[in-house]
C-alpha cells in the first residue's frame, strides 16, 4: 500500500497586495506542517507587494483587477487539477471559488469571512452553504454569518494570529500617534484627522504617522490639508511595521466597520496602547480601559480625548501597553491560529475521503 500523501491545499487569493488577509494567509501557508499539507497559492489578479510567496504560486491572471479571463482561468484550473481542499480568502475568491469549486467537484471548500461587511458582500445568504466550513476571524463576524442563514455547525471562529516579539522597545516618541490602515472609506481616516487636529490644539508637538496606500489616498490627503493641521507624515505600506510601532506612543484606528484588524494586534504585541472604535471584532481584542480605549465610530472629539489622555499620562499608557502585550500573547498568538486551521483542514480532508497524512 502506498504511504499516505500530504493533503493538497490551494489558497485562493485575489492578489498579494499589502493587506491583513493576505498577510494572514501567507503566515498560515508558511507555518502549516509540510508533512500534512502541501499548500499552493493561486491569485486572480496582479499585485505582488508581498512576493515572494512562501509556497508555490500560480498566477491565474496579472491584470490589476479580477476580470473574466481570471474567472475563466480559475474554472479551467479547478477542473484540470482540483485540490483536496480549496481555501477561499477575501470577497471575490469566496464568491467565484465556491461557485466554480463546486462545479469542478472539489472535495472540500473552506470559506473565509474576514471583513466588517463581508457576510453581505460575499452573499453568504446564498453561497454560505457551498462551503464545508466558513471561518470567521471574530465572533461578531460569525454572528453576522449565522444571521445570514449559514448553519451554525458550519461556522467556526479562528482569530488572527500575531507574532509576539521576545523583546519590545520602550515607549517611543512621547507625542507620536501611529495609524496603520489601508486608505479606504471604511477605515474613516477623516475622523482620525479631525481628532488629530483637536489633539494639536492642546499639544502642538504631537505628530501623526499614517501608514498605508489605497484608492482614497488623494481624498484623505485633501482632507488633511483642509484641516491645516501640521505634523502629519504619510508613509507607504510596509510589510513589517514593528519599527514604526517602536517609534510611537499611541496606536489609533478610526474604522467605521472592522473584523479583527491585524494592525491592532501588532500594536498590542508591541506593547503599545490602542485607541480604536468599538466596531466589529475590535472589542474582542481591545479591553476598554485596560489594554486601550474604545470610542464610538465617527466621533473625533471622543477619539481626541482618548489620545490626549494617554499622551498626558505616559505611566498609564505604558501599563495599557503591557496589558495589551499579555492579552495578545494569551489570545492571539500565531501558533494557536495555525493549529486551529490545521484542525479544520484535517477534518475537511477526512470528510472528503482524501488519503492524507495525520503525522505531526
Amino acid at each position: 500500500m502506498a504511504p499516505p500523501r500530504p493533503c493538497r491545499v490551494v489558497f485562493l487569493l485575489q492578489d498579494l497586495k499589502h493587506g491583513g488577509t493576505q498577510s494572514q494567509a501567507l503566515a498560515l501557508a508558511r507555518r502549516l506542517p509540510a508533512d500534512r499539507f502541501a499548500v499552493e497559492l493561486w491569485t486572480l489578479a496582479g499585485g505582488g507587494d508581498l512576493d515572494p510567496a512562501p509556497v508555490p504560486r500560480v498566477a491565474l491572471a496579472d491584470a490589476p483587477a479580477v476580470g473574466a479571463r481570471a474567472i475563466a482561468a480559475l474554472g479551467r484550473a479547478l477542473r484540470r487539477d482540483p485540490p483536496d481542499v480549496l481555501v477561499c480568502w477575501t470577497v471575490v475568491p469566496n464568491i467565484w471559488g465556491r461557485l466554480l469549486g463546486r462545479a469542478a467537484r472539489v472535495p472540500a471548500i473552506v470559506g473565509n469571512c474576514r471583513g466588517g461587511d463581508s457576510a453581505r458582500r460575499q452573499h453568504e445568504r446564498w453561497l454560505g452553504r457551498l462551503a464545508d466550513v466558513v471561518v470567521c476571524n471574530a465572533r461578531a463576524i460569525a454572528d453576522d454569518v449565522k444571521r445570514s442563514g449559514v448553519p451554525a455547525d458550519r461556522v467556526e471562529v479562528v482569530r488572527n494570529g500575531v507574532e509576539i516579539p521576545e523583546r519590545v522597545a520602550p515607549p517611543g516618541a512621547a507625542e507620536t500617534v501611529l495609524c496603520v490602515a489601508r486608505l479606504v472609506p471604511e477605515k474613516d481616516h477623516a475622523t482620525l484627522l479631525e481628532a488629530f487636529a483637536i489633539v494639536r490644539r492642546s499639544r502642538p508637538g504631537a505628530r501623526l504617522r499614517i501608514v498605508g496606500d489605497g484608492p482614497e489616498r488623494d481624498s484623505v490627503r485633501r482632507a488633511a490639508e483642509s484641516l491645516s493641521a501640521p505634523g502629519i507624515e504619510w508613509i507607504p505600506s510596509q510589510a513589517d511595521v514593528r519599527p514604526l510601532l517602536d517609534g510611537c506612543a499611541v496606536f489609533a484606528l478610526a474604522s467605521r466597520v472592522e473584523a479583527m484588524p491585524n494592525a491592532v494586534l501588532e500594536a498590542m504585541a508591541s506593547a503599545r496602547p490602542v485607541v480604536a472604535t468599538a466596531v466589529g471584532g475590535v472589542p474582542e481584542a481591545v479591553e476598554d480601559g485596560r489594554t486601550g480605549i474604545l470610542v464610538p465610530p465617527g466621533r473625533p472629539a471622543a477619539m481626541a480625548e482618548a489620545i490626549l489622555g494617554l499622551l498626558a499620562d505616559p505611566a498609564r499608557a505604558a501599563a495599557m501597553g503591557a496589558a495589551g502585550r499579555e492579552r495578545a500573547a494569551r489570545g492571539f498568538a500565531m501558533p494557536a491560529m495555525v493549529a486551529a486551521y490545521a484542525g479544520i483542514l484535517d477534518r475537511c480532508a477526512a470528510r472528503a475521503g482524501g488519503r492524507v497524512s495525520r503525522a505531526g
